[in-house]
């Protein structure tokens, strides 16, 4: 198995390690360096790595506390809490406390069971990496630093040869839209994605219009998911 969300927490808490100056575990000195000299890492991050690829000026968000309860917890519990808030007809507001996480255990949002967590922890990891390409395109040399950090992770054959395949996909909102089969999956691949991007600047806003529109999310949800985003900073 995979167990994707175990990857997605370990990858989190690595992006908390690095962005903290502690360093990651099994990174080598080169690896540290990409991740200090911030030239390398580009307007989207995709010239760092899959860790820097993550840490756009949207994916500073998912810092601390995802780091602290694990990055599907982060993501099920913000979708969870702007989901029962649009349904409630609650009004949107970025200032009415944190986020209550996480999600209900045995919820669409938290599956209990342990495959089911694992394969929506899958289809999140891939919409993550999708966004991240969204502000450009990931050139040779990029895809080189890219596979270099990934081989210094640790992370096993399974799980390089998903993030590898993601990696190589052209960007289709089409097939990203596809992985969710509820609206409450919707719901949540559009928050991994919300945290992922920097909403600000032009291709990635697109990028997400065209992602909720393909998800045919209510525009009340997605400025909710916005307003729980933004409480994370």
């Amino acid at each position: 198995m995979l167990n994707a969300k175990s990857l997605l927490d370990n990858l989190m808490g690595s992006l908390s390690q690095m962005a903290g100056g502690q360093g990651v575990k099994g990174l080598t000195d080169k690896a540290k360096g990409a991740w200090s000299d911030q030239s390398t890492l580009g307007k989207g991050a995709i010239a760092g790595g899959l860790l820097g690829v993550l840490l756009t000026s949207g994916g500073r968000r998912l810092l601390g506390t995802g780091a602290k309860i694990g990055g599907a917890a982060l993501i099920g519990g913000l979708a969870y809490k702007a989901y029962e808030d649009w349904k409630a007809g609650r009004s949107v507001t970025a200032a009415d406390g944190p986020v209550n996480l996480p999600a209900p255990s045995g919820s669409a949002f938290h599956p209990a069971d342990a495959d089911a967590a694992d394969d929506l922890a899958t289809r999140i990891l891939q919409a993550m990496i999708a966004a991240a390409k969204a502000d450009g395109h990931v050139t040779a040399d990029e895809r080189a630093r890219i596979d270099g950090q990934l081989a210094n992770l640790g992370l096993g054959d399974e799980a390089m040869a998903m993030i590898a395949a993601e990696l190589d996909l052209p960007l289709d909102v089409n097939r990203v839209a596809a992985l969710a089969t509820t609206e409450e999956e919707a719901t949540q691949i559009y928050a991994a994605s919300l945290l992922v991007v920097d909403e600000d600047a032009a291709d990635e806003k697109e990028y997400l219009a065209k992602l909720a529109a393909q998800l045919t999310l209510d525009a009340g949800l997605v400025a909710h998911l916005h307003a729980k985003a933004a409480q994370l900073g």
